[in-house]
């Protein structure tokens, strides 16, 4: 996969963290489901098993820590997910950027989530989030 801009070929030191549960799995050094792999970029199964079938993420090889580190790895990042957000007939695709954004692992990552009708996923900034809160507090609104 090709983007304008993309950088070139970067040393093996840039492309990994020590410590980073990401980059292990890169590397091989640590388990993951492997759902489709592209030069750049690798797509795996969530270890939780995700919040609705088919949910994946797709993670850069290289260590980027957020989506605004590094454009190019971004874009590279993003195409592997529209490609396969592209095969489903509806899907969220979901990254953050910081702690305050709900970021918890600082080596970006996509999340592909495939929805359907009545899924009873709410997201954080839907009617349905606010109907599900409502619910659990015992609200009746």
């Amino acid at each position: 996969m090709q983007i304008a801009g993309a950088t070139a070929e970067r040393s093996p030191a840039a492309r990994a963290r020590a410590g980073c549960v990401f980059c292990a799995i890169v590397a091989g050094q640590a388990p993951s489901t492997m759902i489709r792999e592209w030069p750049e970029v690798i797509a795996i199964a969530p270890r939780s098993g995700g919040v609705t079938p088919g949910h994946v993420l797709v993670i850069p090889r290289e260590h980027v820590a957020d989506v605004g580190t590094d454009p190019a790895v971004s874009a590279l990042t993003m195409a592997a997910a529209a490609q396969l957000a592209g095969e489903l007939p509806a899907a969220n695709v979901i990254t953050s950027k910081g702690s305050a954004a709900t970021q918890t692992v600082y080596h970006l990552h996509l999340h592909v989530v495939p929805r359907v009708a009545g899924d009873d996923l709410p997201l954080p900034w839907t009617p349905q989030h606010a109907a599900r809160a409502a619910g659990q507090n015992g609200d009746s609104r």
